[in-house]
């Protein structure tokens, strides 16, 4: 997709709210729009497969993403969800240049990305693209070690607030009925977020539906109360 001469301004916006080109001076923004490439997802598709060579670096301006990695024995893991603004696929371009994991967008979806010399180059230009993207990097690297404790110290039924609350987070939206997360979630995929089976993570879902802290709707899940969902995620071990 080309960006049209009138379309300018509104496509240096975007790309200004993306975490890696966020604070960027104008003539950061256009070089940025200029070396793009613009993409329309459609629902459940595939943007890129796990080994696959990498080539690209990508960042999500609308719609979400799935990002879930294979293991040698066919099990699966959700490593995260992207929402709107996150850049995504980046990291392995300056490590073995193979993405380590699938990425699937779970509803439409619009993908931007710069192919790996145009990223460079943006970033000789423009260091503070650079660091952006340590900052990204690090606030990646502390959630894994968050889950990793979470794996190794927290019972099940608190792992799935842990994830409920990450997401609500990440992309909640406040309605008069709690906090809406904007990802079309699936129980499996939660369940895989989380580190438990889909069984376990059905059972204490419709718990917790049953109870009122939240109901799901569409694929869509509102928290109905987010304070007693962090007092299940606080819970000591026992």
């Amino acid at each position: 997709m080309r960006i049209e001469a009138k379309d300018e301004a509104a496509w240096a916006a975007r790309v200004g709210a993306l975490d890696l080109f966020r604070a960027l001076p104008d003539d950061a923004l256009a070089a940025a729009c200029s070396a793009m490439r613009i993409e329309r997802i459609e629902r459940n598709r595939l943007i890129f497969e796990q080994g696959e060579p990498v080539e690209r670096a990508y960042a999500l301006c609308a719609g979400s993403v799935r990002i879930a990695q294979t293991g040698g024995d066919g099990g699966q893991a959700v490593i995260r969800f992207i929402a709107p603004g996150e850049m995504f696929g980046t990291v392995p371009l300056f490590t073995d240049h193979r993405f380590p994991a699938d990425a699937i967008a779970i509803d439409e979806s619009l993908v931007l990305s710069w192919s790996e010399r145009d990223l460079i180059a943006l970033i000789g230009a423009h260091p503070a693209i650079a660091i952006n993207l340590i900052g990204i990097l690090g606030a990646r690297l502390a959630e894994l070690q968050e889950r990793v404790r979470e794996l190794a110290t927290q019972r099940i039924e608190q792992r799935i607030a842990q994830a409920v609350l990450r997401l609500a987070t990440q992309a909640g939206q406040d309605t008069r009925d709690g906090v809406k997360i904007e990802f079309p979630l699936r129980r499996k995929d939660l369940a895989d977020y989380a580190g438990t089976t889909l069984h376990t993570a059905s059972r204490t879902l419709a718990a917790w539906e049953k109870a009122g802290l939240l109901t799901s709707h569409d694929r869509r899940m509102t928290v109905h109360n987010i304070v007693d969902i962090r007092r299940i995620a606080a819970l000591p071990p026992g």
